[in-house]
């Protein structure tokens, strides 16, 4: 039955509000493509915690000041900040866009960034990248930073990302990993084996194997679908195997075992939600030179602000054009209101201490259910509100069962390849370093600043340099310190 009428007279203040029936639309239809949209993308307050919460910060210390990760927590405050967000789009814009932690930016701040300082240093740099936005929605300058950047180098920064996404997922299931010595960096599974080994390991396998054929099969909620069916499997495996995790009491145990948390049934599905971690931020922290000073912190930043700030262009206008509110002049309508609504998800993720929050393309799964107003956005963050009180399940799921979903996550990531032109050696050769560098500098500021500063050399090189923006020399400038700001600080004597 379709529920998609024909567009007649607004019957009530909820349907005046949203524009339920001028869009074509019913309440019905958009509860429904709500609950579509919650359910592909709640895997995020599973994910995250994983991320960012499994990460220590510079001075040892996990999200919350302890000395141990704390799951339930960060997926509280993750569920609880994409919730009211969530529904401030659906309020303020009146357009099915969700929003939770943007993936790939809550890497970059977990491996990234918070290594370098105290997680309340970082967050405070995520809260000063989401205002800068907010300011470059508000005069209208976000034209000027859009065009600064080569579309092929922006798609270059995604696919890396993606790439550096999917090793983390291999690197945290154990299925690739250091070697003790030697020529070779890495390799499969157990250290000097060179083959694969581990019942968590092959759970991992299992996973990624289920993941990836519910994704080509376009299963909605694929991902969520993939991380549970593999922790119930992680939680059947310790049942019977009884591994227990790799570290024991600080020290290293069975290397087979599961990589931080041993799957069980939990003493508590449910529980009142701990929030204790919003407002966990200092907003100038990282610009003391006691920290990593103020070019560093500027880079940071900077870098913060492209991925997320292009991330949620393409996102809105994709997922807007499906949605048939993109006029034939390209605009989407309350176009300013989710842009305000987005930038200041970014800001307020950091408050929360969750990581940057953006407009999520999952949204296009409530679109495919014929969701075209906000109230379909209502539905989603009320839906993860209710999800903060089921964090503590959180701690059943291992790494393992997880990073198939890392690995997924990279590859839809990666798909975006396709838009580089390859034939154009100045823009593939700077887009190739971005990418590649990532994973293998384990840096995604070191991939970015590559990328900007050979762009900028082989443009100028070949007598292109005005087909620079000044502002990417400005850019480019940035991290030419950046990269040799230790043999600066040798020839000054510092």
């Amino acid at each position: 039955m379709n529920d998609t009428i024909t567009p007649t007279r607004p019957r009530g203040a909820l349907d005046r509000f949203f524009q339920i029936t001028e869009r074509g639309s019913t309440v019905a239809t958009e509860v429904r493509g709500g609950l579509a949209t919650f359910f592909t993308m709640a895997y995020i307050v599973v994910l995250n915690p994983i991320i960012i919460g499994a990460a220590a910060d510079g001075t040892g210390q996990y999200l919350g000041d302890g000395n141990a990760p704390n799951f339930p927590m960060v997926a509280a405050a993750t569920a609880f900040v994409a919730g009211v967000l969530t529904i401030a789009m659906g309020v303020v814009a009146r357009v099915p866009f969700a929003l939770a932690t943007g993936l790939g930016l809550n890497a970059f701040l977990a491996y990234a960034i918070a290594p370098h300082m105290s997680w309340e240093d970082a967050m405070g740099l995520v809260v000063l990248e989401g205002l800068v936005i907010l300011v470059l929605v508000l005069t209208g300058f976000r034209v000027a930073v859009f065009n600064a950047i080569p579309p092929s180098l922006k798609t270059a920064i995604s696919v890396g990302i993606g790439l550096f996404i999917a090793l983390i997922g291999f690197v945290d299931a154990g299925f690739v990993r250091r070697t003790a010595s030697g020529s070779v960096p890495v390799q499969l599974s157990v250290a000097g084996s060179g083959s694969l080994s581990g019942w968590p390991t092959l759970v991992f396998v299992l996973g990624l194997l289920a993941t990836a054929f519910m994704v080509a099969r376009r299963l909605k909620g694929a991902i969520l679908i993939g991380i549970l069916g593999t922790t119930v499997v992680a939680v059947v495996v310790e049942a019977v195997a009884n591994l227990g995790t790799q570290v024991v009491g600080g020290k290293p145990a069975d290397p087979n075992a599961w990589a931080m948390v041993a799957p069980g049934i939990p003493d508590q599905i449910a529980g009142l939600p701990d929030l204790s971690l919003l407002g966990q931020f200092s907003l100038f922290g990282a610009f003391d030179v006691a920290s990593v000073g103020v070019v560093t912190a500027v880079l940071f930043v900077f870098t913060l602000l492209l991925a997320d700030f292009f991330d949620t262009m393409g996102t809105v206008v994709g997922v807007g054009r499906q949605a048939g509110l993109v006029g034939k002049d390209g605009t989407l309508p309350r176009t300013k209101e989710i842009l305000l609504v987005d930038s200041l998800a970014a800001a307020a993720g950091g408050a929360g201490s969750v990581s940057s929050n953006t407009t999520y393309v999952e949204s296009a799964a409530g679109v495919g259910e014929g969701a075209r107003t906000g109230l379909a956005s209502v539905v989603t963050g009320v839906l993860f509100l209710l999800a903060m009180f089921f964090a503590p399940l959180t701690e059943v799921v291992p790494a393992e069962a997880a990073a198939p979903a890392l690995v997924i996550v990279g590859f839809l990531m990666m798909t975006q390849v396709k838009d580089i032109d390859f034939g154009d050696y100045e823009i593939a050769i700077p887009a190739f370093l971005t990418i590649v560098l990532m994973p293998f500098t384990y840096s995604i500021t070191a991939g970015m600043g590559a990328g900007f500063v050979s762009y900028i050399v082989i443009k100028a090189l070949r007598g292109r340099a005005r087909e620079v923006h000044p502002l990417l020399w400005v850019v480019g400038a940035l991290f030419l310190v950046y990269f040799t700001v230790e043999p600066i600080k040798s020839l000054l004597g510092a």
